[in-house]
């Protein structure tokens, strides 16, 4: 079993299924579970106009990788230029997984071979996330489960500068390849074709396209910082805001290259498992663009 990174959560924007959501891919994939269930609560209803008990969000790993699904949020769609490359060690163990993906899902690219595996493809499943399910070894990426972040349309070529700009910023970082495309190939030469990064010993992958797609990042997909400390939630808003970053509401904030983040106290999911607690925080998160550590954690 691979280990849970904890520094890093992806947070999913499901716009009332997020409960549904997570129980889906709790059944796709082995060695994935729902951890908790958060509700909204009576206290904030002026703030978040939901029903009292009706699901807020779902904590729920994938082998090595932890998500929320969350309820709420701006109104926006998961699209394709953040998907999820799923590492899978058998042939049969890559086609179970593609199968109940594809249930009411889109093909991108179709499951077959390709020059960088005998077994891959590229899938939007029915709730809009991408993944990409290829046949290789897991010792190859270190982990089960990377992101990968396409950089097009308003965003392209900008995979490289991103890249650098991350492993400035995040420690535990570095980068273990950029393969860029060649003279007459199909993208541009010199643009990304591949990377792979770390970002707190956490790896990502990165690729430009510059063909017109029909989507952008935005927030329906975010990273989520686990922060120890409000120095380190200070750090993280100062840097990810800044040359042309946007601040947003309850801790989320957009990068330069528009990709969303929540910069979070490490507590909050364990905080948010006490009912009474929870709404109290959760009136407090609503009032907040940064958030502020010690304030949350004593309320």
């Amino acid at each position: 079993m691979l280990k849970i990174h904890e520094k890093i959560t992806y947070g999913l924007l499901m716009q009332g299924k997020a409960e549904e959501a997570a129980v889906f891919y709790a059944s796709v994939f082995p060695y994935a579970a729902i951890q908790q269930i958060t509700r909204f609560g009576e206290e904030g209803k002026e703030l978040h106009h939901q029903e009292p008990g009706s699901v807020l969000a779902v904590n729920f790993i994938i082998v090595d990788a932890k998500f929320v699904a969350i309820n709420g949020g701006p109104e926006c769609t998961i699209n394709p230029s953040i998907s999820f490359f799923v590492v899978c060690e058998t042939v049969d163990e890559t086609n179970q997984i593609w199968e109940k993906l594809a249930t009411g899902g889109k093909i991108l690219m179709p499951i077959d071979k390709y020059p960088w595996s005998e077994r891959y493809g590229w899938i939007q499943d029915k709730f809009g996330l991408s993944w990409e399910i290829s046949f290789g070894k897991i010792s190859d990426t270190g982990q089960k489960i990377s992101p990968t972040l396409l950089f097009t349309g308003a965003q392209f070529p900008r995979a490289k500068e991103a890249i650098q700009f991350y492993t400035s910023v995040f420690p535990e970082s570095g980068i273990s390849g950029i393969l860029t495309y060649g003279p007459n190939e199909e993208q541009p030469e010199g643009t990304v074709k591949h990377a792979m990064f770390q970002l707190f010993n956490q790896n990502f992958m990165a690729m430009d396209s510059s063909p017109g797609h029909n989507f952008q990042f935005n927030e329906a997909i975010s990273v989520i910082i686990n922060c120890d400390s409000q120095k380190e939630i200070d750090y993280f808003w100062e840097k990810l805001t800044g040359e042309g970053g946007e601040e947003s509401y309850c801790g989320w904030l957009k990068d330069k290259f528009g990709i969303s983040w929540q910069v979070s106290p490490d507590f909050l999911d364990e905080a948010m498992q006490d009912h009474a607690r929870s709404a109290r925080i959760l009136n407090q998160v609503m009032q907040m663009r940064k958030l502020d550590y010690e304030k949350l954690k004593n309320t």
